[in-house]
């Protein structure tokens, strides 16, 4: 089929997916619906957020759609997908799941990594609950991923399994301006743990977008920790919504880091559903030029004793601008519950932008809930004591911002750190982004493995005495 624009969506679309795909009946009756529900919906459906939106940057007539794109791996992500052929873990590119690499010992043990057309035949009952789980009427691109996902990837963690190597998710789209609609689920089985990494990257195309729907099951007193790394293009567009599911005693660590693309959008519901569950969420934003970040992440405690934590924190360079909107949640069946929301911003140019919307609605009593958000420029008197220790502007602000992200920094594990680190260094110096195991990368690891540890500089005596 030839490429149409996302303007001009319709039920044919959606049929010749379905067909190529060779889907059952009902998700073909569930993507036509969910395709209504999109075409009513508003951009944005709160009135209170549509005024700061942007949203609508994102042009409908720009973005092109078709069953098959082009499955070429750019030449600037080469060296990182031959570096990921020896990783657990899986490829895409465009629409098209290249590799879907797994070891034996893994596969022994029962997980799986697959495409969710494979899925869908081997693994129904799951796909089947995940998708019809979510709900298109929230959001007007929900219903969108759920009507028209033409890509999309499965993670499957078995009972008591706990896997420690990580698991990579790597998403780029293609060279020849297709955009990418993807269906990603996680299910994690009780008792389990898993560590999964997700690399998000785009080639220079105008208006291409990788619109992203995920859910993520996590069973009881099970532990995942997901990382997020967005590094796409400025020319593109990079809209995800995810929805996680925790069961009793489980756990789920999330660290988002945006860097890339002219439009990020990003809707994050936690429902916490047994007691116990906790859910941890780091969000960390760099923008410059004229880029714009759209997050709205929302804590939902509907049992007792769940203990939620959301801390984003923006640094704001040139015109770009940052929106967070923050809701902590707590429903009548959520006593004893505590809940932390906090959203800050550091504008190191007049022409930056931030604005911060937390909110709170408690419906029981007995709870511990606390909200906050602050925007503000860099304080020039800081600036000016670093610049009397011989620093110019450019690395007084540097190490300010280390400083801003320094609290943040320390819930995250020592390799997340130092990817964040080693994408906020390129991008100031203006370097491509991507995580390639290169020197400077190494270095800044072995770094991380070190900074809170206690005993570093006993260990440090010894290796270089």
């Amino acid at each position: 089929m030839e490429q149409i624009a996302l303007s001009a969506l319709k039920s044919s679309l959606i049929d010749e997916i379905s067909s190529s795909k060779n889907e059952p009946d009902w998700l073909k009756e569930y993507r036509k619906s969910s395709l209504s529900i999109y075409e009513e919906l508003p951009v944005e459906v709160s009135p209170l957020y549509n005024k700061y939106t942007d949203a609508k940057r994102m042009n409908p007539k720009k973005i092109a759609l078709s069953i098959n794109s082009d499955s070429k791996i750019p030449d600037f992500l080469s060296k990182r997908v031959e570096e990921l052929k020896t990783e657990n873990g899986i490829i895409q590119i465009g629409s098209n799941i290249l590799s879907a690499n797994l070891s034996e010992e893994l596969k022994s043990k029962g997980v799986i990594i697959a495409s969710i057309d494979d899925a869908l035949k081997q693994n129904h009952d799951i796909i089947e609950k995940a998708i019809k789980s979510s709900n298109s009427n929230e959001d007007k691109y929900t219903a969108l991923n759920n009507a028209a996902f033409n890509s999309g990837i499965f993670v499957y963690i078995p009972k008591n399994q706990i896997i420690d190597e990580p698991i990579h998710l790597f998403s780029c789209l293609s060279e020849d301006g297709i955009s990418t609609i993807s269906r990603n689920i996680i299910f994690v089985e009780d008792n389990a743990k898993a560590n999964i990494v997700q690399e998000l990257y785009s080639p220079k195309n105008e208006q291409q977008a990788y619109l992203e729907l995920m859910n993520t099951s996590i069973g009881a007193n099970s532990n995942l920790d997901v990382t997020t790394l967005q590094m796409m293009d400025q020319s593109s567009i990079n809209f995800s919504t995810r929805n996680s599911q925790l069961a009793q005693d489980s756990k789920i660590n999330w660290y988002l880091g945006l860097f890339g693309a002219m439009l990020s959008r990003y809707r994050i519901d936690y429902h916490l559903n047994g007691t116990g569950a906790m859910a941890n969420d780091s969000e960390v934003i760099f923008g410059n030029k004229e880029q714009s970040f759209d997050l709205n992440t929302i804590v939902n405690h509907n049992k007792e004793s769940t203990e939620g934590k959301v801390v984003e924190k923006s640094i704001l360079k040139d015109k770009s601008k940052s929106l967070f909107k923050g809701m902590i949640r707590i429903n009548e069946n959520a006593a004893h519950s505590n809940s932390f929301l906090s959203g800050r911003s550091i504008l190191l140019d007049k022409g930056a932008k931030s604005d911060a919307i937390p909110g709170l609605e408690i419906l029981t009593n007995d709870v511990k809930a606390t909200h906050s958000a602050s925007v503000a420029q860099i304080d020039e008197e800081q600036i000016f004591y670093l610049g009397s220790r011989c620093l110019s502007r450019a690395e007084a602000e540097r190490i300010i911002v280390e400083g801003f992200l320094e609290p943040l920094s320390r819930s995250m594990s020592y390799q997340v750190r130092a990817w964040i680190a080693y994408l906020i260094e390129s991008k100031w110096e203006g370097k491509e982004l991507s995580i390639n195991n290169d020197e400077q990368l190494k270095a800044l690891v072995e770094v991380e493995e070190t900074r809170y540890n206690e005993h570093a500089e006993i260990e440090q005596h010894y290796k270089y005495r």
